[in-house]
């Protein structure tokens, strides 16, 4: 056991004596003469406790900067292992890169916690990443990761979901739940004449509950990549990649269609009220005024609903936008030039094909959205999960199962907790039904 951990278990001990003679009091009794000795005693061995904890954290970062890359000892620098990939490396530290790391290690130690921490050590990874591994905490679920890596790993997932991409806003959740009010009806405000009764008018409340939905993502490694990367952020950032993009599809499939049943979260499509769902016009005879007055008409409905509009903007497939894209007027201009821009209508759209191109009887609409994202709130637990298999198997984009041990990769599950929901459902607008073009 490390110098610190040893003294961080002292200290949990005597705590532990401590809040037994708080709890005396705090149920109606009292300390005597002796317990109320012991009580400052028990204060000034936790204060002296923790200054050395701080003083031995300090020495093992130092000790950890100042260490020797392995293989090099006094005899001077020696060739690294075959197939270790050395430094050094000057590329930037992507978000996300601690957690491959851990990801990594534990990978290639099939889950094995002291033995990764091990190979930390030894591999000369980071005095935080060997921290880590040290003391996290492993369950029948996987291992624990701690809050600042997982934090680390949320923010990377800001470019990868077109969700968080678009500006919707991260709360933690208290204890797996988040209650947030929200303004449901305005003051109304009125002129009144001389002597008469000012009318008691107020506004209305009501609240959007956020409780923990649990989201799983799994992510295939090369098994070469465990056994040959060493330290090389190269590799790292790739693996951070591959997380954060598993993570981000998964958020973008839930939270923009999922229906909230069961253990699902409600996503955009079920949280839009029926007045702000409307039925795209047929291709069939469509004229470029017919497009234009619908993308109007799906702005209207949040204009009309007194929505502040400071972060508004679309959500569509791929298929939709190229269609827009190709419209030309009479005179052959495009239609909707600032498409190169990345916007539609004066607002910014974001593509995704977790929006679904094979809805509708004949397995060929789509839907597109028009939302204030400021509005919108990914509620999260900052804890993640991961677990690692060598012999699970897995469905490709393509739906086909794969092997992982057949294609040499070891399958790495994450597992979150988080919720979605919006502020003000009048902040959501949706067309059904959208066929444009299909066939493409």
């Amino acid at each position: 056991m490390s110098k610190v951990l040893q003294l961080r278990s002292e200290r949990a001990e005597l705590n532990t004596k401590l809040q037994a003679l708080a709890k005396i009091e705090a149920e109606g009794g009292s300390l005597n003469a002796e317990q109320l000795t012991e009580f400052t005693s028990l204060e000034t061995q936790i204060a002296d406790l923790s200054a050395k904890i701080t003083r031995a954290e300090a020495a093992e970062k130092s000790a950890a900067l100042a260490a020797v890359p392995v293989g090099e000892g006094a005899q001077g620098a020696q060739s690294p292992p075959a197939g270790r990939v050395e430094g050094p490396f000057t590329e930037k530290e992507k978000p996300g890169t601690k957690m491959a790391q851990m990801v990594r290690l534990l990978a290639a130690a099939q889950g094995n916690q002291q033995q990764a921490a091990e190979l930390a050590k030894q591999g000369n990874y980071g005095a935080d990443v060997h921290m880590a591994l040290s003391t996290v905490t492993p369950g029948a679920g996987g291992v624990l990761v701690p809050t600042n890596f997982a934090a680390d790993v949320i923010e990377a997932l800001r470019p990868t979901s077109v969700l968080r991409k678009m500006g919707v806003t991260s709360l933690p959740l208290n204890n797996g739940n988040l209650t947030m009010p929200r303004i449901t009806g305005n003051t109304v405000v009125t002129y009144i004449g001389t002597e008469t009764d000012i009318p008691l008018t107020g506004m209305t409340f009501g609240d959007t509950k956020l409780s923990a939905k649990k989201a799983a993502a799994l992510v295939p490694i090369s098994n070469d990549l465990l056994r040959m990367s060493g330290v090389n952020p190269r590799v790292d950032g790739l693996v951070a990649n591959d997380l954060a993009v598993s993570m981000g599809l998964s958020e973008d499939l839930h939270f923009i269609r999922a229906d909230g049943s069961g253990v699902l979260p409600k996503g955009l499509r079920h949280w839009a009220i029926a007045q702000h769902v409307l039925p795209a016009p047929p291709v069939a005879g469509i004229t470029l005024q017919l497009i234009d007055q619908y993308l109007g008409g799906l702005m209207l409905r949040i204009e009309t609903a007194n929505v502040q509009m400071t972060s508004c903007g679309w959500l569509m497939h791929p298929r939709t936008i190229r269609w827009l894209q190709s419209l030309r007027d009479g005179n052959g201009n495009k239609a909707y030039p600032e498409i190169e821009q990345g916007l539609l209508k004066g607002y910014p759209f974001a593509l995704t094909t977790q929006i679904p191109v094979n809805l509708g009887d004949d397995s060929d609409e789509s839907e597109i959205y028009f939302v204030n994202f400021a509005d919108m709130m990914i509620g999260e637990d900052m804890e993640l999960v991961i677990d690692f298999s060598k012999e699970a198997a897995y469905k490709d984009g393509s739906g086909n199962m794969v092997s992982a041990f057949q294609r040499d990769q070891t399958l790495v599950r994450v597992i979150a907790k988080h919720d979605f929901g919006p502020r003000h459902v009048e902040c959501i607008a949706v067309g059904t039904g959208v066929k444009w073009g299909a066939g493409m």
